[in-house]
This record gives structure tokens, sequence and C-alpha cells, in this order.
């Protein structure tokens, strides 16, 4: 079992900056891959980024290329999303996700395992 927390979500201004943390415990991450998604009211939940915990290799939707960065600690079992020129079409709630690599298909939430409880992001115009 693999328990996820994310922090760091919170209200900023279009332009402006917020780094997201999700931090694992339970098991070792080496054959995972790991996740951000983020469900805006009303609509279904959108891939953002994920990560190869062993390799660091990282994936991003078109949407956010260039402007969010996902990373991982392996110290501190933690990773990371740094969101940059927040818009508010980036408002949601975002969601980290885990699952053992060979199973994850990408951008498809329904192949992840683990799931964490959300964190709010709020860009206001």
């Amino acid at each position: 079992q693999v328990q996820l927390v994310e922090s760091g979500g919170g209200l900023v201004q279009a332009g402006e900056s917020l780094r997201l943390s999700c931090a694992a415990s339970g098991r070792t991450l080496r054959n995972f891959r790991m996740g951000w998604f983020r469900q805006a009211p009303g609509k279904e939940r959108e891939y953002v980024a994920a990560i190869n915990w062993s390799t660091s290799d990282t994936y991003y939707a078109n949407s956010v290329k260039g402007r969010f960065t996902i990373s991982r600690d392996n110290a501190k079992n933690t990773m990371y999303l740094e969101m940059n020129s927040l818009k508010p079409d980036d408002t949601a709630v975002y969601y980290c996700a885990a699952g053992l690599i060979y199973l994850i298909r990408i951008e498809d939430p329904n192949t992840y395992n683990y799931w964490g409880q959300g964190t709010q992001v709020t860009v206001s115009s």
C-alpha cells in the first residue's frame, strides 16, 4: 500500500506561482510512476503531469507544458509540482496519484492505484 498526502494549494492571482507537494509513505517507489491530475467543478479528472520515480523521466499535458514542472525528491519520498504563470483555467482540485510503472497509462486516471485526498488551487483573474 502507498499513502499519498498533498499540500501546497491555495488562492493566487493570475500570473503567480504555487508549488504542490505529494508526500508518499508505505513502500518503496522504485518501480512506480507518479502523476498529478486535476478536476474542476463539473469536469472530468484531467491529466497534468507524470514522472517515473526511478529515472525521473517526466511527461506533461500540452495545457501545462512550459509552465509546470514535475519533480521528485527520493530522500524525502516526495513529489512536487511547480506551477508558474498560473491562469484562471488552472483552478481545480489537484490530486497526486501513483501506480506500478508497467500498469500505468500515463494520461488515464483509471490505471493509477493510489490517490491522495486532493488540494484546492484557485487562480483569480
